[in-house]
């Protein structure tokens, strides 16, 4: 670990210098290479100088105890010690959750997808509610999100909503949130005051570049332009700005009706496209390399239920980490760092686990 430390060490000074070079700054997309290099190394090296100038008093300390006559001089140094070694134990576990390997699309912005699924009405509801959930939690940390495809709910919600999510390393703190969500709860139309049981399905993808996922456009998809829906008068778009784009090779299918124009639509539609074929990729690979990982996190795959949302008891679990915390109304109002900090740790033992192993 230590090694791989001060390797990281030197590799940060020499980015320090690449970036003050002349001709390193008369180039773009070298600047922005060796910035964001760089941004990934900082805190890694600035907490491994900590740990350097802990063990470093220790030993000044002990030494200086060797030559030192005056006993409350000694005392001092010997409680430098005991705190400097005191300290050490954590730095190096954080020291070693930093080297993890790092998911390349961590630093990503992502696209969620929310659909109502079992329940009929009440589950278009609670899509709606999620929907309102993460926006308000987005609006915590400074993410913006932008629309990409929705459909309204007969009574409220949404029967499909998909957004695209921008802000700093959002695919790392909302990859875990794919899979089933199921809210229990009275419903509004409910008359007796029976709890239903209702489901929404969420599913994150980080969002691609055309580099990241190459697609032929002229062999590899069918694209229809039709008119947008509305409610009537001046929302609804009267030219044919609508896109529904269709992957022919695996069927996939995305649309866009968001924006007034086709050309815009278009391109928010091949961003969910790239997003979902990527994840038909990585859900390939992780099936075909991965099933002796039993991750407590699961597949992420949108069958599998993870979380409950109980309203009569004001309660929200996690199955698969087994959170429980009885101030569901605070997550619902977007409070959720509790959430995504705990199954961001539960990944970060899992992996340190896997290591050791």
């Amino acid at each position: 670990m230590f090694e791989k430390l001060a390797k990281f060490k030197t590799k940060m000074n020499e980015l320090e210098g690449k970036l003050s070079d002349i001709e390193v700054l008369k180039d773009v997309s070298l600047i922005r290479k060796y910035s964001k290099e760089l941004k990934d190394l900082q805190p890694i090296v600035q907490r491994y100088e900590e740990y350097l100038e802990l063990v470093l008093e220790i030993e000044e300390s002990k030494e200086l105890i060797e030559i030192e006559d005056d006993a409350e001089t000694i005392d001092m140094f010997k409680q430098i010690i005991k705190d400097n070694e005191a300290k050490i134990p954590t730095i190096e576990e954080e020291l070693k959750v930093m080297l993890l390997p790092k998911d390349p699309n961590d630093g990503k912005n992502a696209i969620m997808e929310i659909r109502g699924a079992a329940g009929g009405d009440e589950a278009n509801i609670f899509a709606g509610d999620l929907y309102k959930m993460y926006t308000r939690y987005f609006d915590t940390i400074g993410w913006k999100i932008e629309v990409l495809e929705s459909s309204d709910g007969d009574t409220g919600g949404f029967s499909l909503i998909s957004f695209l999510i921008k802000g700093d390393d959002v695919f790392s703190k909302l990859k875990f949130e794919s899979g089933s969500h199921r809210v229990q709860r009275v419903p509004q139309t409910e008359s007796q005051g029976r709890v239903h049981t209702s489901t929404a399905t969420v599913i994150v993808m980080p969002e691609m570049e055309d580099v990241d996922v190459q697609i032929n456009e002229t062999t590899d998809l069918k694209i229809d332009v039709y008119r947008s829906g509305g409610a009537g008068g001046q929302s609804v778009n009267t030219t044919d700005s609508a896109v529904r784009i269709t992957h022919l090779p695996t069927n996939t299918v995305v649309t866009c009706q968001t924006e007034r124009s086709q050309h815009q639509n278009r391109e928010s539609a091949l961003k969910v496209l790239r997003a979902k074929l990527y994840d038909i990729y990585a859900q390939e690979q992780a099936s075909s390399t991965d099933m002796d990982r039993k991750s407590k996190l699961g597949t992420g795959a949108r069958s599998e239920k993870i979380r409950t949302y109980n309203y009569p008891q004001n309660r929200l679990t996690d199955h698969r980490i087994g959170l429980t915390l009885n101030k569901l109304d605070q997550v619902m109002d977007g409070r959720m760092k509790e959430v995504i900090d705990a199954l961001i740790l539960e990944d970060q033992l899992d992996r340190l686990k896997d290591l050791g192993e």
